[in-house]
């Protein structure tokens, strides 16, 4: 009875575990196309393959971090030690690493340069705002979202100090360019404490192969990486309250995806403290 109830416990734990990954790969189409539409608008003109990096950030760094979620949950939880420890599968491993750790950097620069965009505007004045609707003009409003000015919008922009991007048709008040300059910090902050995080668990799991994640190492790690999840979900809060829901969704569920791997290799110094412990005895 007790083996049948830990045999269903562990397949809804294991049902709901790869529905949020499977979720996640999902958010792949949901940037793509989210960024899509955006790119329209800051890059009305064409976007060429220089620039795809900026417009496509998102997408790029949600691809990288998905692969490497699924390397994680491969030595964490479903190959044993001696399969990690074999030659080929380091190499296989290490391959992966670094294209994935490639896109992600490349994803950071992307973020990087998007926050950097935001702040290239000009003060843009005219006359009559509304007898622009129809002329390719767009409003902000938040991040990736640039609505065609419309006579509703331009009713709201009227008599109030306006910027545009320079180069592109995007015009937005002081309050507007300020909260997607905040939004576009935020995408930087929060993508350079992803890269922290994966750090300290690339050690953790190279210290844990080797049997020395124990002690004072665990409990350091566990501090940092306190302080790093803390961070990732005033970020994740920030954009339920101000930014793009999409942003938030993608967040939450980037969180409930490491709480899984925290806990995979959670079980994982359990079972190898237990294999030193047996061995300690015979």
């Amino acid at each position: 009875m007790t083996s049948t109830y830990h045999f269903k416990t562990a397949m809804l734990y294991n049902a709901f575990k790869y529905t949020v990954y499977a979720l996640l790969m999902f958010n792949i189409v949901l940037f793509f196309q989210e960024e899509l539409l955006a790119t329209e608008q800051t890059f009305s003109q064409g976007i060429n393959l220089v620039d795809v990096i900026q417009g496509f950030a998102a997408t790029i760094d949600t691809a990288a971090w998905v692969l490497l979620l699924l390397l994680f949950e491969l030595e964490t939880s479903v190959l044993d030690d001696d399969t990690l420890r074999r030659t080929n599968v380091k190499v296989t491993f290490i391959g992966l690493r670094i294209f994935s750790y490639g896109f992600v950097g490349y994803a950071f620069y992307g973020y990087f340069s998007k926050m950097l965009l935001t702040y290239n505007i000009s003060p843009f004045v005219v006359d009559d705002l509304c007898a622009m609707v129809g002329q390719g003009y767009a409003g902000i409003f938040t991040l990736d979202e640039y609505p065609l000015l419309d006579t509703d919008s331009c009713a709201v922009l009227a008599d109030q100090t306006l910027f545009k991007l320079n180069g592109q048709q995007i015009l937005g008040n002081t309050s507007d360019w300020v909260d997607i300059q905040w939004l576009a910090w935020l995408d930087v902050i929060n993508s350079a404490t992803w890269v922290a995080v994966v750090v300290i668990l690339e050690v953790d799991v190279w210290l844990q192969l080797r049997g020395r994640l124990q002690g004072g190492l665990v409990s350091a790690s566990r501090i940092i990486k306190i302080l790093l999840y803390s961070i990732l979900f005033f970020a994740a809060a920030y954009w339920g309250l101000l930014g793009d829901f999409l942003d938030f969704w993608d967040a939450f569920m980037w969180l409930v995806a490491f709480v899984f791997v925290e806990m995979n290799l959670f079980q994982w110094q359990v079972e190898t403290s237990e294999v030193i412990a047996e061995d300690a005895v015979n």
